[in-house]
Order: C-alpha cells, then sequence, then structure tokens
C-alpha cells in the first residue's frame, strides 16, 4: 500500500519548520506502510561542497575514526557527522567519486544513501515516528522534502529497501505501486552502466529517470518518457536539487492529492497528511491527472 508525501516551499519563512512539516505528514500515512521509513531533506548546500549520506549496521564500528581515515586516503580534509545509524559526510565535490571509492575500500559495509550538494536521505526499518525521532529530522531546516513509508510486496525488508531511493546528484523518488517490467528496464540499464543494490522495482524507476537526466533531459521530459518505458501502477514522487515532481501512471489507481498557496506546494496519498498544514484551508486542492507530469522549480 505505501504512503509517499512531499512538500515544496515558496515562502522561506517556512524553511526552518520544513522538517517537523514533513515529519508530521509522514507519520499521519503510518498505517499505510509499517515496515520502513524514509526522508530526503534539500537543504541549502555549500558552494563546490558535496555531502554523501551514508549508512551502516554497525556504526560505532565503522564510523569510528572514517574522517581521519576517509581523508588520508582522498588527500583533503573531511567532515564526517553522525546521527545514529547514518553519518553525513562533507568533502569537495571534485573528490566524490575518490570518496566513494574509499568508502568501499575502507568500510566495505558502508552503504551510501544519497549524494550531493543538498539532499540529505534517512532511512531505517521500522515506524515513521521512530525514524525521524531517530534522525533528528523535526529539526532539519531546507527548501523541500519526500517521504515513504513502506508496505513491502516484492522484496526484503530492509534499509535498503526503504525509499526514497537516490541513483544520481541530489535525485530520489519515492513509490508507491508496483511496476510489471522492472526487469526488463533494469537490464537496459545495466548495459548502459548503471548498478543496483537491491531487487526493489522502485530503485529501477529511480535509476531509469537518473540515466535520462545524465544523457541531458530535464525531469519532466524523463518523467514523460517513463509513462512510454514503464508499465504497472504507480505514483512517483520524485526530488531534485532545485524542486520536486508527480507522475501517475495512465490508470491511476494509487491515490494522491496535491495542495498549492502561496507559501508551498504539498503531495499526500491521502488529504490526511495535508491535514495540519498551515493556511491548508484556503489552498488549492485536487487530484492530480492520469498520466500527467506535475513539477515545481525554484
Amino acid at each position: 500500500m505505501c504512503g509517499i508525501v512531499g512538500l515544496f516551499l515558496k515562502d522561506k519563512a517556512l524553511e526552518p519548520r520544513l522538517g517537523a512539516l514533513l515529519s508530521d505528514m509522514l507519520v499521519s500515512l503510518t498505517d499505510r506502510g509499517p515496515d520502513s521509513a524514509g526522508i530526503a531533506i534539500y537543504g541549502v548546500g555549500a558552494q563546490g561542497q558535496t555531502k554523501i549520506t551514508i549508512q551502516s549496521p554497525q556504526p560505532d564500528l565503522d564510523f569510528e575514526g572514517l574522517e581521519t581515515a576517509l581523508a588520508e586516503a582522498i588527500g583533503t580534509p573531511v567532515t564526517v557527522v553522525r546521527k545514529s545509524t547514518h553519518a553525513v559526510v562533507e568533502l569537495p565535490a571534485a573528490e566524490t567519486d575518490a570518496a566513494r571509492a574509499a568508502l568501499a575500500r575502507l568500510r566495505p559495509k558502508v552503504r551510501v544513501m544519497g549524494a550531493g550538494s543538498a539532499v540529505e536521505i534517512y532511512k531505517e526499518v521500522g515506524l515513521p515516528d521512530a525514524v525521524v525521532e531517530r534522525f533528528g529530522v523535526r529539526a532539519m531546516s531546507g527548501t523541500h522534502g519526500i517521504g515513504h513509508t513502506r508496505m513491502a510486496t516484492e522484496s526484503a525488508v530492509t534499509t535498503l529497501g526503504a525509499h526514497p531511493f537516490s541513483t544520481g546528484p541530489d535525485q530520489c523518488l519515492v513509490h508507491n505501486g508496483s511496476l510489471s517490467n522492472h526487469n526488463n528496464v533494469r537490464r537496459d540499464l545495466v548495459r548502459e552502466g548503471m548498478t543496483f543494490e537491491t531487487e526493489n522495482d522502485t530503485e529501477v524507476a529511480a535509476a531509469y529517470l537518473s540515466a535520462r537526466i545524465a544523457k541531458g533531459k530535464d525531469l519532466g521530459t524523463a518523467l514523460e518518457d517513463g509513462l512510454r518505458d514503464l508499465d504497472g501502477f504507480y505514483t512517483f514522487v520524485v526530488g531534485t536539487k532545485s524542486g520536486f515532481g508527480v507522475l501517475r501512471d495512465p490508470v491511476a489507481c494509487k491515490p494522491a492529492v496535491l495542495a498549492e498557496t502561496d507559501q508551498y506546494v504539498a503531495f499526500g496519498s491521502e488529504y490526511r497528511a495535508l491535514a495540519r498544514l498551515p493556511g491548508i484551508g484556503s489552498a488549492r486542492v485536487w487530484e492530480p491527472e492520469p498520466a500527467t507530469v506535475y513539477f515545481w522549480e525554484h
């Protein structure tokens, strides 16, 4: 079943409240997915810097001394800020590939949740309220974010199987539904050089969009291509560095609602996810149309 949310802020005055607002939206949909949960928060990144969000099943062992070891491996200073089972590594953007290679060598059990100048991704097995509390999401500020609470139907309940999935810089995707041709699409993407860490169909959808964006297409065009190439029942909410997009399949059997005011655009699987947002009573509220791309950008 799953529950998905998204919040894109137009009003800078709301940015310090992004984490709290998005957390409340996600927690309200807990009964749609009790297996795992995750949130991506987009903040204002430092010029020329990249943040790599990592996760470890043994954080006390893997994060101890990581800052020094990684700095020595890539020859430049880094910072490592731990949040429970996750940590955010900040370093010069030019060293991103070198850092990822060094992490794989130095800490082979560590997994990258996402990377980019703006995004941080936190996800774990457990209920949404436990996940947002574990990572201090309510205290986070930012410009926009997306979240997901999962009811697993086609792959294991694991941290890596939780959403959001990130397969490109500052890109991530959450999904309610099921893709029927994900194995065929996966094989095509592997031939193009994409790699996968799970059997989850959502990772395939994320990689599909990342592959098209890497070829120079904007998100809107990539989503339109998805209508042609991705079969199944789905609602996608996609985050990028500067905005977020929504797409439902042509049948649109998965529930979805959008709301827009002068302060924000909000998405929820159900209206109850939006009910506590400021000014929701005067918002324009509608059900997104089937096979229609919606996208907002700063």
